[in-house]
């Protein structure tokens, strides 16, 4: 089959009606603080056909904070079994949050996991320029290593330091 992106208003509709079951691939301390009520946490590392909740008669639903990694559970799910129905919510939570729906927040505010990575990167980077500069020139072999992961992680779409940083016990 295919992947069928849908808006929030669809799916709210698909919700307030029984129609769907939504899955969300965030980490767990994403999910934690706040999600879409009913959405049912499998995350992305985890996603698989025989993980999946129970959807017979349901329209399967997945989404993630902005719509990457809910795209990549999709083609993960569909290279597994082409059979499958899938429905991507377009824009992720944010789109969700964006167009009115309810979010359940649990107060607590934790960085999305891209963020997260995003953050090691710059600061390693930053770190390792400075000490090439000041201490060793030795040091910009520091940067060329995030480098070269940065580069892997686009071509392949697997990014070692976002599973590592998604098993830290603040992820979890």
């Amino acid at each position: 089959m295919t992947i069928t992106p849908i808006d929030p208003t669809t799916l709210k509709q698909w919700l307030d009606t029984g129609e769907a079951i939504v899955v969300d691939v965030r980490e767990p301390a994403e999910y934690a603080a706040e999600k879409i009520k009913g959405a049912t946490l499998l995350p992305l590392a985890r996603v698989s056909k025989s993980t999946l909740p129970d959807c017979t008669n349901k329209k399967l639903v997945i989404h993630c904070r902005k719509g990457g990694r809910g795209g990549n559970a999709c083609q993960k799910l569909l290279a597994e079994d082409p059979s499958l129905e899938i429905y991507h919510l377009e824009g992720g939570l944010d789109a969700w949050s964006a167009a009115g729906q309810q979010v359940i927040a649990s107060g607590t505010r934790i960085l999305p996991l891209d963020r997260q990575v995003q953050l090691t990167i710059g600061l390693a980077v930053l770190t390792g320029s400075l000490l090439a500069y000041f201490v060793n020139p030795l040091f910009f072999l520091l940067t060329g290593f995030f480098g070269a992961g940065l580069t892997f992680a686009g071509i392949s779409g697997f990014c070692g330091l976002a599973v590592l940083i998604a098993k830290m016990p603040w992820n979890q």
